[in-house]
């Protein structure tokens, strides 16, 4: 029988007990010095896209690119977190997509070539993050990882937060050549924290295997293993309520607005997640966390549903900034995802959930785009968020019947 899927520490920690470990702060450092430059990066190509050719569908799929290469990463580049140092890693990552990015910002680059670059880009995120939450488990693997990853994805979300706000003011003062060289720099300020202040530790040691043999190990592990395929799939659910984020441009535009509130409508969902998460982790005991997971997930894609009513930009950003509230219970499924993995295979495990999220994402994006060159993107947003909170209900439903899985029986063991 399936263990409980509650952590195996229940013990609540303390952001202080988390910001002790100079390791973490470093990790916490790197991950805000980039995450903002990437936001520019983003807004800046949307923007450029739209203003080129106007058409909801391209720019949902520029959009969408930055999350389709997770496939090539997830799938054959994911073992790299476990097969090397995963500080090597990570530095590794950071030093080529600085270069990559640099590319995409010389002169007399055209938008294919941008696009491709980002592609390339975005692969090599697979690797970075697998490595960055294995690390993060290496460092705190009790409750102190839970609340490490609630600081992380805050400071991650209120980096996408001013990150897409100031990317809008940027790009339509200074224009995007100057978002991406700022998104490149971000990189090696990354690479020299790491290489600073976190120590180098040994591969996890797993035997090597061919590459089609590692490839469908990881994937055994995450779909057939009772234990992780629920989390996995509940992580999933974030590619219907972020849905705005790939229309904030056109979404923008039927609301006879320009960037500044296209950045605005990217924040608004990621600004409320920021909120929930802190919220989350320090109102509910972690014992508690994975049962409210089910009834967040549902809520969060059933409140766009509100957007049939055609609201105005104000009830909008409360709308999605409601959303991003509800998501925060995201945290308690990474979390019990990742310490529930084997070591040897954690990088591998994460970065393979991770890149099945951002392909769903990246697909969505792109069929939401499709659809918002027939309808109205208010309409698309609220047919994602119904269609999202019927999936969230078929999956609460059908993992509470599992008795060795559901969440309402745990022991808190």
């Amino acid at each position: 029988m399936a263990a409980p899927l509650d952590p195996p520490d229940t013990r609540a920690a303390t952001f202080r007990d988390v910001f002790a470990d100079r390791e973490f702060r470093a990790i916490w450092l790197a991950e805000f010095a980039s995450i903002a430059g990437d936001q520019f990066a983003r807004v800046a190509l949307t923007v450029v896209v739209f203003q080129r050719t106007g058409s909801p569908l391209l720019t949902a799929l520029t959009y969408a690119s930055t999350y389709l290469p997770w496939l090539v990463g997830g799938l054959f580049l994911s073992d790299l977190a476990d097969r090397f140092p995963r500080r090597t890693v990570m530095i590794t990552a950071d030093v080529a997509r600085m270069l990559l990015v640099a590319a995409m910002a010389a002169p007399g680059m055209p938008l294919w070539g941008m696009v491709l670059l980002l592609f390339v880009v975005a692969s090599l995120n697979a690797p970075f993050q697998g490595a960055r939450s294995a690390l993060r488990a290496s460092i705190m693997p009790d409750d102190r990882y839970t609340l490490g990853l609630a600081a992380s994805q805050v400071t991650r979300e209120f980096g996408v937060v001013g990150g897409f706000v100031a990317g809008g003011l940027i790009v339509s003062v200074l224009g995007g050549r100057t978002a991406l060289l700022i998104d490149a720099g971000t990189f090696a300020v990354s690479a020299l924290l790491l290489s600073a202040f976190v120590r180098h530790r040994p591969a996890a040691g797993r035997r090597r295997q061919a590459r089609l043999a590692e490839m469908m190990a990881g994937l055994r592990l995450v779909f057939a293993t009772d234990r992780l395929r629920p989390l996995m799939l509940l992580g999933w659910l974030c590619a219907f309520y972020t849905v705005p984020e790939a229309l904030a441009v056109p979404y923008a535009a039927q609301l006879h607005r320009g960037p500044a509130a296209a950045g605005l409508i990217f924040a608004a969902g990621p600004l409320g997640s920021a909120v929930g998460m802190l919220v989350f982790t320090r109102a509910v005991r972690p014992a508690e966390r994975l049962r409210w997971m089910g009834p967040m997930a549902v809520a969060a894609c059933l409140v766009l549903a509100t957007c049939l009513a055609r609201p105005d930009l104000i009830l909008l950003l409360v709308i999605l900034a409601v959303s991003g509230l509800l998501a925060a219970y995201q945290i308690a499924a990474n979390a019990a995802f990742v310490l529930a993995s084997p070591d040897d295979r954690r990088g591998q495990a994460y970065a393979i959930a991770n890149g099945g999220m951002n392909l769903g994402q990246g697909l969505l994006y792109v069929l939401a785009g499709a659809a918002a060159s027939a309808a109205t993107p208010a309409t698309v947003v609220a047919g994602s968020g119904l269609i999202g909170a019927a999936l969230a209900l078929w999956l609460v439903v059908s993992w509470r019947r599992q008795p060795s899985l559901a969440p309402e029986r745990s022991t808190g063991r």
